[in-house]
Parts: structure tokens; sequence; C-alpha cells
């Protein structure tokens, strides 16, 4: 049997029509030894036929994981203004879904160039040459193989200082899993997405103290996930902590180190309150939702309780610097005032010991103070950059389709990537974006199969909505787009540590030498091969290999 291989970057893309002699070789790289590193490995049959395979690795690297690089369909992969940087913009199959090979193998065929996903942990490795041979069979017969080229360095990467969270749905995991929310097997894969969003940088958790009101129809609720116990008597309130105590508990144990409480309004405008649960006389009960004017008596009182017990709870673990309230998700610029009313009200009771984010695109509102840490979309960023704003978070999502960088399924993954270079470039503190595992609909009207519905019934380009596929076994399975996210990351936290060895001024001049346009959130080379080398040279600067 007569099968073609070759390593190609983790920046590629394999559409099922991709031609073989069309991808561009790539077979040797540097890496930190702190790093995780990605390559990926291109094959095909010429001849005719269709066979099952299996792989088989050796190196003196210890940490080789192999995974297939499956395809996922789309309905609806971008809009249809979208701009030229797109794989393809008509319905169909798309590379994403990382998922293990497993006993059963992979195909092989004719007319179909596939991939798998090489997945190498530097980490605790001694820097030298290694050779990464991966050998496929049928069989007993080893019908071809490969061997890729990484030298690990004797430098490091930066501790991650970005503060990176994608919304975490602990009540997709109760549908997707049909299990009672905070039952010990809805901790136990709690734990599980956790630990994987950890692996991938993420470090803050978007925490359920109510089931966020987030992406569900006026009137309509989503499956209750409620870390705290309320406890109503008439006006007053009194409030239980256990869940909390163990959310935090369990992400500190999986690499967590930051917590966003869900928002303590409604979403797109601050008018309601988020669905609360409470036992009163010995009932429970929802005692605030949709039908709530958040801005009424009995809503402000709940929540002059409220506040002050969250933020005691806090002081006592010595976490102010480690909490961030949210009021409203994405307030409409066109009426502040209700939004500028709850935030007065949570900056109140909270007398300014916490952080506060939400996600805007208007300058002219983060000018009326209402907002004290904003989070600007990178498409309306540059007023924000020109003005000086301090601790600048910044976020993308399906609004965020044009120029700037993104990571729908349909963007080529450079796309992806260079986020990182522009976090390090602008000093941006945080990046937040809503879907980790949102595994609904638009609106959440009804829960899909992220596996056959990428685009939440066709409401956004597909990717946008999730990062992660759920697996079988109540732990998450990676996405091509995940673990290219990651490498954005390492890409910064490289940047930083070039910073700490030749200055900020120098990192600057060197990140837009050669380049015909500085880089900015909209404008930035559109070449795998620039940002492969320009990762390169800082590998080399770093470990004293080039000066």
């Amino acid at each position: 049997m007569n099968v073609l291989s070759k390593c190609i970057s983790s920046l590629e893309k394999v559409m099922p029509d991709t031609k073989f002699d069309s991808l561009e070789e790539y077979g040797e790289a540097t890496a930190l030894k702190n790093e995780i590193f990605s390559y990926q490995i291109a094959y095909t049959l010429p001849e005719s036929g269709r066979a099952r395979l299996s792989v088989e690795t050796a190196s003196t690297v210890p940490g080789i994981t192999v995974r297939s690089v499956g395809y996922v369909p789309s309905l609806l992969p971008c809009y249809d203004d979208h701009d030229e940087y797109i794989i393809s913009d008509k319905p169909g199959l798309f590379p994403d879904v990382l998922e293990d090979v497993g006993k059963s193998g992979f195909t092989v065929s004719k007319n179909r160039v596939s991939a798998l996903w090489i997945t190498v942990d530097a980490r605790g490795v001694l820097p030298a040459t290694h050779h990464i041979k991966v050998i496929l069979r049928n069989g007993e017969e080893s019908v071809c193989e490969t061997v890729f080229t990484l030298r690990i360095l004797d430098a490091e990467l930066e501790k991650q200082s970005l503060i990176y969270t994608n919304w975490f749905h602990a009540d997709c995991l109760c549908d997707r899993y049909s299990v009672a929310a905070f039952s010990e097997k809805h901790w136990e894969i709690i734990g599980n997405y956790m630990k994987n969003a950890s692996d991938h940088g993420m470090n803050m958790i978007l925490t359920p103290i109510f089931t966020p009101a987030l992406d569900t129809a006026v009137g309509s609720e989503r499956t209750t996930v409620q870390l705290l116990d309320v406890y109503k008597n008439g006006d007053s309130y009194t409030f239980g902590f256990d869940r909390l105590i163990r959310w935090i508990e369990t992400a500190e144990e999986n690499g967590i180190e930051y917590f966003e409480l869900a928002p303590l309004y409604t979403q797109w405008g601050a008018a309601n309150a988020p669905k609360i649960i409470a036992e009163e006389n010995g009932e429970t009960r929802r005692i605030f939702g949709w039908e709530t004017d958040a801005y009424g008596d009995g809503y402000v009182n709940f929540l002059s309780q409220l506040i002050p017990a969250l933020t005691a709870f806090f002081k006592e673990r010595n976490m102010q610097s480690r909490v961030y309230f949210h009021v409203s998700d994405e307030p409409s610029a066109d009426s502040p005032e209700k939004y500028n009313a709850a935030s007065v009200l949570i900056r109140k009771y909270t007398g300014g010991e916490f952080n506060m984010i939400d996600a805007l695109s208007s300058y002219g509102f983060y000018e009326t103070g209402a907002v004290k840490t904003p989070v600007a979309s990178t498409n309306h960023i540059e007023p924000f950059i020109e003005n000086g704003v301090k601790d600048l978070w910044c976020y993308y999502c399906c609004g965020q389709y044009k120029d700037v960088s993104n990571r729908f399924i349909a963007q080529p993954s450079l796309q992806n990537r260079i986020l990182g270079i522009q976090l390090y470039k602008f000093g941006i503190k945080g990046f937040l974006h809503w879907g980790y595992n949102f595994w609904n609909s638009v609106l959440s009207y009804e829960m899909i199969d992220p596996y056959y519905v990428t685009d939440a019934k066709e409401a956004y380009p597909s990717g946008d909505a999730f990062i992660v596929y759920p697996g079988n076994d109540g732990k998450p399975v990676s996405s091509l787009r995940f673990e290219v996210f990651f490498d954005g990351i390492q890409d910064m936290r490289a940047l930083e540590a070039l910073e700490k060895k030749i200055g900020r001024e120098k990192t600057l001049e060197f990140i837009d030498s050669g380049l015909k346009e500085k880089i900015t959130f909209s404008r930035f080379p559109r070449n795998n091969a620039w940002l492969l080398e320009l990762r390169e040279k800082i590998n080399r600067i770093l470990s004293d290999k080039e000066r």
C-alpha cells in the first residue's frame, strides 16, 4: 500500500478537497522548554481503495499525543458580507474536532487528504534536538512514516499574565450528560471540563451564583444551575455558600485562579433580574426572573443584602483581586440609564474593592463611568487604545467577522493565532469569549448536538458558540481551534519573555520589523510563513542563538 504523508504546520486547515501537493511541508521547528508544541501530518492514498490505519510514535520526547482531525458540518460558515479571509463560504464539512485515534484507528482513502494532530509536551524535556518519528501501519505493515525535528531550547515562556475566560456553561453539561445539577456526577464532569480549560490557558471561570441570564429568550429559562442557597423570610434574606465553596475549590484544584460572577441583571439592557430560586416557608420557588423590574424595590432590597454577604464571603478568603462582578452583558449604548443605575448600586455595596467588567463597544458609553473595566470588541477597540484606557480587556464574538481576528471554523488558523501578538502589543489585560461549551440553539430554545450543529441553528458563524465538544466519558474533546488559540497565548508569553530580555520598546520594534504596515487589531500579515518565522526568531533570541 502506497500511502503519502508529510509534516505540515498547525496553521494549515486540511479540507476534504485539499490537494496533497498544495500543502507546504514543515519538518522542523524550535520550542521552549516549558511549551506545548503542535504540528500536523497530512496523509492520503493516491491509488484507489480505502484502508484502516493505526499509528505508532518513537521519540526521545515522552509526551506525544496523536489525534485525528475530524470534520464537522456547517450550514452557516460565515455571513454573506464576509471579508476575503475565509476558507470557504459554502456549507460543507470543515476540520475541527480532534478525535482520539483509539483501537479502531482511522481511515485513509483515495482522493481525500486527511490529517493527524501531533501534540508535543516539551515541559521538563532536556534542551536538545529531538526527532519525532510517526509510523502509520495497515495491520502489521508499515505503510509510511514521517520524522519531525524539534529543537527544544534552553529558554522559557513567561508565566501567563493574561486573564482569559471562555464562558463555562454548567447547565449545558447537565443537559448533555443528563445529570442533575451539582450531583456528584455533575461535579466530576465540571472538574474534567475545568481541567481542560486550564490546560489551554483559561484561568478565569464563569461562576453561576445564579443561573446566568445569558443567551436566553425573553420569558424562557435555562436549566437551573444556582450555586447559592437563598432563604427568604419576608423582606429579609440569608444565604448558603456550600456549593460556591466547592465550586471554588474544584476550580482551584484544576488550575483556575479568577472567578467572574454571573451577571446580576439580564443581557442587552439590564432591564430585568436573572432567575433566582429561593426557599420560603419550606417551599422552593423562583422569586425573581423576567417578570421582575430590576429597579423595583423588591430586587433592589434583595441586592442590598446579597452583595454585602457575597463580598464578606470573598473577603474572608482574601479573594478581592480574583473576583469580578458583571452587571449586564453588552449593555445598550443608546440607553445607558438603567445600566448606570445598576452599576452605581453594585459599586455602593462592593465598596470599590472588587473588579467590575462588561463587554461593550461604545467608547462614549465607557466615558459615562458606568463600566469600571471595559471589555471592548476588537473591531471597536481603537478609541480605547488611543485614549490610554488602563487595564483594558477585549473580546470578539459573531459581530467581529471582518478584518479582525476570530476563530470561526471557516477561517484560516492564522486569523485565530494572531490574537496573541495583538494582545501583547497593545497591553491587553484580559480576553473574554462567550462560548466554551454553549451547546444550545440561539437564545437557548433547545439543546443541540455540537457534532452536527455548529452554528447554533444557523444563527452564528460555525464555531462561535463553543470551542470544545462533549466526549462520551464526561470529558471534553478539544478542537483544532482551541489548540491554535493556545498557541497564540504561548506567543504572547514568548513576547513577554523577550521583553524581559531586551525591553518593551525593542520588542515592539521587533514585531513590526520588515512589515509595510504596523500590526493593529485589523491589519496584520495573512501569511503563515511570516508568523511561524517570527516565532522562530523570538525563540532564537531567547536562547541566545541570535542577537
